[in-house]
Protein backbone atom coordinates (compact mmCIF):
# COMPACT_ATOMS: atom_id res chain seq x y z
CA UNK A 1 0.00 0.00 0.00
CA UNK A 2 1.28 3.38 -0.64
CA UNK A 3 1.60 5.33 2.23
CA UNK A 4 1.72 9.37 2.46
CA UNK A 5 1.57 12.09 5.74
CA UNK A 6 -2.34 11.99 4.67
CA UNK A 7 -2.99 8.20 4.04
CA UNK A 8 -5.94 7.20 5.71
CA UNK A 9 -6.04 3.04 5.85
CA UNK A 10 -9.37 1.68 5.55
CA UNK A 11 -10.10 -1.76 6.56
CA UNK A 12 -13.29 -3.12 5.42
CA UNK A 13 -14.02 -6.23 6.92
CA UNK A 14 -11.56 -8.21 9.21
CA UNK A 15 -12.53 -12.15 10.93
CA UNK A 16 -15.42 -12.52 9.02
CA UNK A 17 -14.80 -15.49 8.62
CA UNK A 18 -15.12 -16.23 12.06
CA UNK A 19 -18.64 -16.88 11.43
CA UNK A 20 -17.94 -19.01 8.31
CA UNK A 21 -15.53 -21.20 9.36
CA UNK A 22 -15.73 -23.91 11.60
CA UNK A 23 -13.32 -23.59 14.80
CA UNK A 24 -13.28 -27.85 15.45
CA UNK A 25 -11.92 -28.70 11.63
CA UNK A 26 -9.12 -31.24 11.77
CA UNK A 27 -5.97 -30.51 10.95
CA UNK A 28 -4.94 -30.98 7.36
CA UNK A 29 -2.27 -33.03 5.66
CA UNK A 30 1.10 -30.87 5.15
CA UNK A 31 0.79 -31.95 1.80
CA UNK A 32 -2.45 -30.67 0.65
CA UNK A 33 -0.11 -27.33 -0.72
CA UNK A 34 3.32 -27.47 -2.80
CA UNK A 35 5.75 -25.34 -0.47
CA UNK A 36 8.95 -23.89 -1.09
CA UNK A 37 11.38 -23.18 1.81
CA UNK A 38 10.84 -19.49 3.45
CA UNK A 39 13.09 -18.59 6.03
CA UNK A 40 12.13 -16.90 9.49
CA UNK A 41 11.51 -13.12 8.74
CA UNK A 42 13.70 -11.33 11.93
CA UNK A 43 12.04 -7.99 12.85
CA UNK A 44 13.89 -5.15 11.62
CA UNK A 45 15.66 -2.47 13.57
CA UNK A 46 14.06 0.67 13.75
CA UNK A 47 16.09 4.01 12.35
CA UNK A 48 17.74 6.26 15.09
CA UNK A 49 15.92 9.94 15.55
CA UNK A 50 17.58 11.76 13.02
CA UNK A 51 14.54 13.79 11.12
CA UNK A 52 12.68 16.43 12.15
CA UNK A 53 9.18 15.93 14.07
CA UNK A 54 6.44 15.87 10.84
CA UNK A 55 2.65 15.34 11.17
CA UNK A 56 2.03 11.85 11.53
CA UNK A 57 0.18 9.86 9.07
CA UNK A 58 -3.93 9.61 9.77
CA UNK A 59 -4.72 5.97 10.42
CA UNK A 60 -8.41 5.24 10.55
CA UNK A 61 -9.93 1.68 10.96
CA UNK A 62 -13.46 1.42 9.76
CA UNK A 63 -15.30 -1.75 9.80
CA UNK A 64 -18.91 -2.60 9.01
CA UNK A 65 -21.62 -2.13 11.39
CA UNK A 66 -22.64 -5.16 12.93
CA UNK A 67 -25.64 -7.25 11.76
CA UNK A 68 -26.65 -7.38 15.33
CA UNK A 69 9.90 -7.02 31.46
CA UNK A 70 12.29 -10.19 29.94
CA UNK A 71 9.90 -12.78 30.57
CA UNK A 72 9.11 -16.40 29.43
CA UNK A 73 6.85 -19.44 29.12
CA UNK A 74 5.72 -22.49 27.68
CA UNK A 75 2.10 -22.66 26.80
CA UNK A 76 0.45 -26.31 26.60
CA UNK A 77 -2.58 -26.64 23.50
CA UNK A 78 -4.27 -28.82 26.25
CA UNK A 79 -3.91 -25.81 28.74
CA UNK A 80 -7.32 -25.29 28.65
CA UNK A 81 -10.46 -27.67 27.07
CA UNK A 82 -13.59 -25.39 26.93
CA UNK A 83 -14.76 -22.47 24.70
CA UNK A 84 -11.87 -20.82 23.04
CA UNK A 85 -9.09 -22.59 24.84
CA UNK A 86 -8.48 -19.29 27.15
CA UNK A 87 -6.05 -19.32 29.70
CA UNK A 88 -4.10 -16.33 31.74
CA UNK A 89 -0.37 -15.64 30.73
CA UNK A 90 0.45 -12.83 33.47
CA UNK A 91 4.25 -14.69 33.16
CA UNK A 92 4.08 -13.21 29.82
CA UNK A 93 3.40 -9.48 30.37
CA UNK A 94 4.30 -6.59 32.43
CA UNK A 95 1.78 -3.91 33.30
CA UNK A 96 3.79 -0.52 32.38
CA UNK A 97 1.35 2.28 31.91
CA UNK A 98 -2.08 3.19 31.04
CA UNK A 99 -4.61 2.23 32.99
CA UNK A 100 -2.84 -0.51 35.60
CA UNK A 101 -6.53 -1.06 37.48
CA UNK A 102 -8.01 -2.38 34.64
CA UNK A 103 -7.95 -6.68 34.24
CA UNK A 104 -9.04 -9.38 31.76
CA UNK A 105 -10.96 -12.43 33.02
CA UNK A 106 -11.53 -15.99 31.58
CA UNK A 107 -15.00 -17.13 31.57
CA UNK A 108 -15.48 -20.70 30.04
CA UNK A 109 -12.00 -20.45 28.19
CA UNK A 110 -13.45 -17.17 26.04
CA UNK A 111 -11.12 -13.79 27.32
CA UNK A 112 -13.67 -11.18 28.41
CA UNK A 113 -13.23 -7.62 29.70
CA UNK A 114 -16.08 -6.14 30.60
CA UNK A 115 -18.95 -6.64 27.58
CA UNK A 116 -15.78 -6.90 25.20
CA UNK A 117 -14.81 -10.55 24.58
CA UNK A 118 -12.55 -12.72 22.19
CA UNK A 119 -14.76 -14.96 19.98
CA UNK A 120 -12.11 -17.10 17.72
CA UNK A 121 -8.79 -19.00 19.64
CA UNK A 122 -5.11 -17.14 19.89
CA UNK A 123 -1.91 -19.09 19.01
CA UNK A 124 -0.90 -21.82 21.66
CA UNK A 125 1.78 -19.88 23.59
CA UNK A 126 0.10 -16.23 22.80
CA UNK A 127 0.01 -13.86 25.58
CA UNK A 128 -3.26 -12.96 27.07
CA UNK A 129 -4.71 -9.60 25.06
CA UNK A 130 -4.21 -5.86 26.43
CA UNK A 131 -7.36 -4.74 28.24
CA UNK A 132 -8.72 -1.76 26.77
CA UNK A 133 -6.74 1.35 28.10
CA UNK A 134 -3.62 -0.26 29.60
CA UNK A 135 -0.23 -0.39 28.25
CA UNK A 136 1.93 -3.45 28.63
CA UNK A 137 5.07 -5.14 27.53
CA UNK A 138 4.60 -8.60 26.07
CA UNK A 139 6.94 -11.42 25.18
CA UNK A 140 5.39 -13.30 22.02
CA UNK A 141 6.52 -16.69 20.69
CA UNK A 142 7.50 -17.36 16.76
CA UNK A 143 3.95 -18.14 15.14
CA UNK A 144 3.39 -19.82 11.77
CA UNK A 145 1.60 -17.27 9.64
CA UNK A 146 -0.12 -16.93 6.28
CA UNK A 147 0.87 -13.39 5.11
CA UNK A 148 -0.28 -11.02 1.96
CA UNK A 149 1.53 -7.79 1.24
CA UNK A 150 0.23 -5.10 -0.39
CA UNK A 151 2.45 -2.12 -1.76
CA UNK A 152 -0.04 -0.42 -4.32
CA UNK A 153 -3.87 -1.13 -2.67
CA UNK A 154 -6.27 0.85 -4.83
CA UNK A 155 -7.75 3.81 -3.64
CA UNK A 156 -5.80 3.07 -0.33
CA UNK A 157 -8.09 0.51 0.95
CA UNK A 158 -6.58 -2.78 2.62
CA UNK A 159 -8.78 -5.34 2.24
CA UNK A 160 -7.72 -7.16 -1.03
CA UNK A 161 -6.00 -10.29 0.82
CA UNK A 162 -8.54 -11.16 3.17
CA UNK A 163 -10.41 -13.93 0.66
CA UNK A 164 -7.32 -15.15 -0.52
CA UNK A 165 -5.77 -16.01 2.96
CA UNK A 166 -9.26 -17.09 3.88
CA UNK A 167 -9.14 -19.37 0.83
CA UNK A 168 -5.83 -20.47 2.22
CA UNK A 169 -6.81 -22.01 5.42
CA UNK A 170 -10.35 -23.12 4.07
CA UNK A 171 -8.50 -25.15 1.55
CA UNK A 172 -5.96 -26.21 4.13
CA UNK A 173 -9.02 -27.23 6.91
CA UNK A 174 -7.21 -24.62 9.24
CA UNK A 175 -9.92 -22.86 11.62
CA UNK A 176 -9.73 -19.38 11.92
CA UNK A 177 -7.99 -17.98 15.21
CA UNK A 178 -7.78 -14.24 16.37
CA UNK A 179 -5.98 -11.79 16.03
CA UNK A 180 -6.07 -10.81 12.33
CA UNK A 181 -2.33 -8.99 12.72
CA UNK A 182 -1.91 -5.80 10.42
CA UNK A 183 2.06 -5.02 10.07
CA UNK A 184 2.83 -1.41 8.94
CA UNK A 185 6.35 -2.00 7.15
CA UNK A 186 8.32 1.35 6.60
CA UNK A 187 4.98 3.62 7.68
CA UNK A 188 8.23 5.91 9.64
CA UNK A 189 11.09 6.56 9.00
CA UNK A 190 12.01 7.99 12.29
CA UNK A 191 8.86 6.71 14.87
CA UNK A 192 10.59 8.47 17.97
CA UNK A 193 10.66 11.58 16.01
CA UNK A 194 7.22 11.12 14.07
CA UNK A 195 8.71 11.72 10.81
CA UNK A 196 6.32 9.50 8.45
CA UNK A 197 7.93 7.92 5.03
CA UNK A 198 6.70 8.65 1.99
CA UNK A 199 5.41 5.05 1.01
CA UNK A 200 5.77 1.53 2.91
CA UNK A 201 3.42 -1.36 2.87
CA UNK A 202 1.05 -3.67 4.53
CA UNK A 203 0.83 -6.78 5.32
CA UNK A 204 -2.09 -8.81 6.59
CA UNK A 205 -1.99 -11.90 8.32
CA UNK A 206 -3.84 -15.22 9.58
CA UNK A 207 -2.18 -16.91 12.32
CA UNK A 208 -1.86 -20.72 12.70
CA UNK A 209 -3.11 -21.63 15.94
CA UNK A 210 -0.01 -24.26 15.95
CA UNK A 211 2.76 -24.88 13.40
CA UNK A 212 1.62 -28.89 12.84
CA UNK A 213 -1.67 -27.10 10.83
CA UNK A 214 0.63 -26.82 7.52
CA UNK A 215 4.22 -26.47 6.37
CA UNK A 216 5.81 -23.24 5.65
CA UNK A 217 6.16 -22.03 1.69
CA UNK A 218 4.19 -20.55 -0.98
CA UNK A 219 0.95 -20.94 -1.67
CA UNK A 220 0.33 -18.46 -5.08
CA UNK A 221 0.63 -15.04 -3.62
CA UNK A 222 0.39 -15.89 0.11
CA UNK A 223 3.56 -16.90 1.82
CA UNK A 224 3.46 -18.78 5.17
CA UNK A 225 6.39 -18.46 6.96
CA UNK A 226 7.57 -18.50 10.84
CA UNK A 227 8.05 -15.28 12.42
CA UNK A 228 10.65 -14.73 15.19
CA UNK A 229 10.06 -13.74 19.08
CA UNK A 230 9.25 -10.58 19.51
CA UNK A 231 9.16 -7.84 22.44
CA UNK A 232 6.38 -5.27 22.08
CA UNK A 233 4.60 -2.29 23.76
CA UNK A 234 1.02 -2.98 23.36
CA UNK A 235 -1.78 -0.84 24.37
CA UNK A 236 -5.42 -2.15 24.30
CA UNK A 237 -8.27 -0.53 22.46
CA UNK A 238 -12.33 -0.80 23.00
CA UNK A 239 -14.42 0.10 20.17
CA UNK A 240 -13.16 2.71 17.35
CA UNK A 241 -9.52 2.40 16.65
CA UNK A 242 -7.43 5.20 15.65
CA UNK A 243 -4.09 3.80 14.94
CA UNK A 244 -1.75 6.97 15.11
CA UNK A 245 -3.49 7.96 18.29
CA UNK A 246 -2.85 4.69 20.27
CA UNK A 247 1.14 5.25 18.50
CA UNK A 248 1.27 8.43 19.87
CA UNK A 249 0.66 7.14 23.23
CA UNK A 250 3.26 4.21 23.16
CA UNK A 251 5.68 6.95 22.07
CA UNK A 252 4.64 9.22 25.06
CA UNK A 253 5.55 6.45 27.15
CA UNK A 254 8.89 5.38 25.54
CA UNK A 255 10.18 9.38 25.38
CA UNK A 256 9.67 8.81 29.65
CA UNK A 257 12.11 6.13 30.39
CA UNK A 258 15.51 5.18 29.38
CA UNK A 259 15.72 1.70 29.54
CA UNK A 260 13.81 0.35 25.61
CA UNK A 261 14.06 1.27 22.47
CA UNK A 262 11.97 0.71 19.31
CA UNK A 263 12.91 -2.22 17.33
CA UNK A 264 10.79 -2.51 14.60
CA UNK A 265 7.42 -1.20 12.57
CA UNK A 266 4.35 -0.85 14.28
CA UNK A 267 1.51 -3.55 13.89
CA UNK A 268 -2.56 -3.63 14.90
CA UNK A 269 -4.33 -7.16 16.56
CA UNK A 270 -7.96 -7.05 15.16
CA UNK A 271 -10.09 -9.57 17.99
CA UNK A 272 -13.48 -9.29 16.43
CA UNK A 273 -15.60 -9.74 13.35
CA UNK A 274 -18.48 -7.18 11.97
CA UNK A 275 -21.10 -9.21 13.97
CA UNK A 276 -19.71 -7.99 16.78
CA UNK A 277 -21.41 -4.50 19.02
CA UNK A 278 -18.66 -1.81 17.36
CA UNK A 279 -18.44 -0.47 20.30
CA UNK A 280 -16.98 -3.51 22.32
CA UNK A 281 -14.47 -4.06 19.31
CA UNK A 282 -11.34 -5.56 21.11
CA UNK A 283 -7.80 -4.48 19.38
CA UNK A 284 -4.19 -3.80 20.29
CA UNK A 285 -1.53 -1.68 18.66
CA UNK A 286 1.96 -2.69 19.33
CA UNK A 287 5.35 -1.49 18.39
CA UNK A 288 8.58 -3.82 18.79
CA UNK A 289 10.70 -2.73 21.55
CA UNK A 290 13.85 -3.73 22.88
CA UNK A 291 16.36 -3.29 25.88
CA UNK A 292 18.91 -0.13 25.09
CA UNK A 293 22.34 -1.56 24.35
CA UNK A 294 20.95 -5.00 22.77
CA UNK A 295 20.36 -6.03 19.28
CA UNK A 296 17.21 -7.64 17.74
CA UNK A 297 18.77 -11.17 18.70
CA UNK A 298 19.54 -10.04 22.09
CA UNK A 299 22.97 -9.63 22.04
CA UNK A 300 24.54 -6.68 23.64
CA UNK A 301 25.68 -4.07 21.45
CA UNK A 302 29.41 -3.38 21.33
CA UNK A 303 30.54 -0.47 23.00
CA UNK A 304 31.89 2.35 21.62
Amino acid sequence: MKVSRSSTFVLPFVLIAAACVSRTVAPASPTAVETKPVEPEPTRAAQAPEATPAQAPTIEVVQPSPASADVAADTSASAASVGMGAVRTPELLQRVGGDREIAIEVVEGVYRCDRARIEAPLPVGYPEPTPPGAIDIKEYPSVRRAEWIESDAAGGVMGGGFFPLFNHIKKREIAMTSPVEMDFAGLYSDFMNDEPAEEGETKMSFLYRTQALGPVGEDGKIVVRDTAPVTVLSIGVKGGLDVALELDKLRTWLKAQDAWQVAGDPRMFVYNGPFTDPSWRWSEVQLPIRKRGETNDGAASPVR
